[in-house]
């Protein structure tokens, strides 16, 4: 069954559902990258609106922070209502955000309503990843869960394009538009069949996964139900009861925190490349380097780089492995970031021959930061998580993510006046380098393996009477996704532990 292949109407239906579902990490470039062209609108247009550099800076900053707590509450919204409607609030919350922006006049106003977009973001950011992964097949599920990383880039450039023809209140209007259409794209598709699961609505999850076409899934509603109930007659209280999928006991297993930690290493790592001191100051930093290439158009060539990029780690994904463009994605990282260090440093002593070496620079650490920490890390989210604490493990990375993000963007420049901008630069290129010799010995590939499969690989190794009973229920649940949901439905009937 680890060979069937997917169909053309599963990989048609899985990739419109990708594709919808990643329109909210659009939302979310929009939300990064507005600040870019809309802060010196701003002080073109309106100059006391944003009255000092610091209120400019907090504006412009601000929403990884109200991120962060959005990535808090998508857990219990996730669990409760699952995957699709937690995506599906946070459309309603950026249209009030950005008609706030949009009709704006006074700089607490922008702080309020930057805050609830970056809140929005965080809903959606853990969300959007889990259901698309949830909600495709091994074989193609490297490709569909990279579109939403994708997203985010080609929001981003979207948004510094439209910044050099449209002023900040327009840009406003039109993402307050995109938001709406996320709600429309979204809201025709069905719940994750993972999730329908684990919250014992057999019917609906036997005909969501239908709809999708996953692969191997062959389940009776009503005999799925039927077996529930007689097993929980048979064991109705055991000697050793396993612990609920939220317990201390459960959360402190090691097939918990082994994934976990391997998640929030990789997202640091991501955080501390510098990416988002990159995205944020870009126009700054070519000025700072003495670089001859007009500001804005050096950021629509690297944003137009990272899009091609990230397009083209699609083609690579599932054929090259996430451990291999990891390592590769850092040590191009490495580099760039020595090399732009190089070019700042040249610059300080009066060298501006140089004056190309910033924007190769930054090309280069674009193409390297899109073929793999641009998108793996959150594809990881989606498949080394366990399925019955997923929620949970994604909503906690994802605030861990965010709250790294607005530390590297708050700490740009106080680190630029304690170090100099070389030394920022090359502090970047040595933790990137870290992060590849921590890829090499602690990440494991997960290239065309079943989600199952990738849970059993933080199991304890001497369990031979559990390994037999769990091999012998994959064959009666093909689907990956679907027998380690199935697990977490029956954690308390076993009297060995498989809920993941």
């Amino acid at each position: 069954m680890a060979e069937e292949k997917t169909t053309p109407m599963a990989a048609l239906k899985q990739t419109l559902l990708s594709l919808s579902v990643s329109l909210s990490y659009y939302c979310i470039g929009l939300v990064r990258g507005y600040s870019a062209p809309a802060v010196p609108s701003m002080h073109a247009t309106v100059p006391d609106l944003l009255p000092s550099k610091s209120i400019a800076s907090w504006v412009s900053s601000i929403p990884p922070f109200g991120a962060f707590f959005g990535s808090l509450v998508a857990f219990p919204l996730m669990h409760r209502i699952g995957r699709k409607y937690t995506v599906l609030i946070a459309s309603p919350l950026w249209v009030i955000s950005w008609i706030l922006i949009a009709t704006a006049n006074d700089w607490r106003v922008l702080f309020v309503a930057r805050m609830l977009s970056g809140f929005g973001a965080g809903l959606s950011l853990p969300a959007a990843q889990v259901y698309v992964s949830e909600c495709s097949d091994p074989k193609i599920r490297g490709v569909i869960g990279s579109l939403p990383a994708l997203s985010m880039s080609v929001g981003i450039l979207v948004m510094y394009i439209m910044g050099k023809f449209f002023h900040w209140r327009l840009l406003a209007w039109i993402c307050c538009g995109m938001a709406c259409c996320l709600f429309l794209a979204v809201a025709c598709f069905p719940q994750s069949p993972v999730w329908l699961k684990t919250r014992k609505q057999y019917e609906k999850a036997h005909y969501s996964a239908k709809w999708l076409h996953l692969q191997g899934f062959s389940i009776d509603p009503k005999a799925t139900s039927a077996v529930v109930e007689r097993k929980e007659k048979q064991h109705p209280s055991p000697a050793e009861p396993t612990p609920k999928p939220f317990s201390k006991e459960a959360l402190l297993r090691r097939e918990i925190l082994i994934p976990l930690g391997i998640g929030l290493v990789l997202l640091s790592i991501q955080q501390l490349s510098g990416i988002d001191a990159v995205v944020f100051f870009t126009v700054e930093i070519f000025h700072a380097a003495g670089s001859s290439m007009d500001g804005h158009l050096a950021t629509i060539i690297v944003g137009t780089v990272q899009v091609l990029s990230n397009g083209a780690a699609l083609f690579v994904v599932d054929r090259a492995g996430r451990k291999p463009l990891l390592i590769m994605s850092g040590l191009i990282m490495c580099l760039a970031m020595a090399s732009m260090g190089a070019a700042f440093h040249l610059n300080s002593i009066g060298n501006t021959c140089f004056g190309y070496l910033p924007v190769v620079s930054l090309i280069v650490f674009m193409v390297g930061f899109s073929i793999g920490f641009g998108s793996i890390p959150f594809l990881l989210m989606g498949e080394l998580f366990p399925t019955a604490q997923r929620s949970l493990l994604s909503s906690l990375a994802g605030s861990f993510n965010l709250a790294m993000m607005f530390t590297v963007i708050k700490t740009y420049h106080p680190l630029e006046d304690l170090i100099t901008t070389s030394g920022t630069f090359l502090m970047y290129s040595v933790l990137c380098a870290l992060g590849v010799v921590f890829v090499i010995t602690c990440v494991p590939e997960t290239k065309g393996r079943e989600l199952e499969s990738i849970q059993k690989l933080f199991e304890r190794r001497p369990q031979p009477c559990s390994q037999l009973e769990l091999g012998g229920e994959k064959a009666s649940h093909d689907n990956p996704s679907f027998s380690a949901a199935d697990e977490a439905v029956h954690h308390h009937s076993k009297s060995i532990d498989t809920k993941l």
